[in-house]
């Protein structure tokens, strides 16, 4: 992940992950490019710069811009894997040469979203995107607060005993459980059970 608090400029963060893909040769690596969370984007200039590194090998990306992506895609060796780091942009990633997504969304649908990638591959883009606008409110309803909170939640929802989060992030409130609850049930993804809050 893009360190977070010191803004490292561009070719600093190609030292620090330069400095790990050494430490670690034999290791795949995949970078995290989350700039809401760390207040520095990697650019897809860097990125292609890490790409040339032989155990940098895919990117989790999260930036939120598909022309960010566009831009690696197009600049990056054909086998750096792209992977979307938001469950509700996975397809239109798909449309710019992504490969998936590292998903939040899959510990509840993970069989639907595989449905959607493998859809789009093989060209039932109808297919996809009914997919995607069917879990579209479950992806918002995912980041409704900070991650992992509503996931965390969800589960408990479902039963699973997930543990709670650690401060400073702190348990669902109702306000979010309910409309969270909500979308599961439409989606069929409760029992009948599990509304109880």
């Amino acid at each position: 992940m893009v360190p977070y608090y010191n803004k490292p400029p561009q070719e600093g963060l190609y030292q620090h992950f330069r400095a790990i893909a050494e430490a670690c040769s034999d290791i795949p690596i995949m970078l995290y490019n989350i700039p809401g969370r760390t207040g520095q984007n990697l650019q897809p200039e860097t990125v292609v710069r890490l790409a040339e590194i032989p155990n940098i090998t895919a990117i989790k990306e999260a930036s939120g811009s598909l022309e960010q992506v566009s831009e690696i895609r197009r600049l990056a060796p054909s086998e750096f894997a792209v992977y979307a780091g938001d469950d509700a942009l996975t397809l239109p990633l798909l449309a710019v040469g992504g490969q998936g997504v590292v998903s939040v969304a899959s510990h509840l649908v993970g069989n639907q979203l595989q449905a959607m990638i493998q859809a789009f591959e093989v060209g039932k883009n109808k297919t996809a995107l009914e997919i995607h606008l069917r879990l579209q409110p479950l992806f918002k309803s995912l980041f409704l607060v900070t991650n992992p909170i509503p996931i965390k939640a969800a589960l408990r929802l479902q039963g699973w005993d997930v543990g709670t989060v650690r401060l400073p992030l702190c348990d669902a409130s109702d306000e979010l459980i309910q409309p969270l609850g909500q979308v599961m049930a439409q989606l069929e993804l409760l029992n009948t059970n599990s509304l109880k809050t």
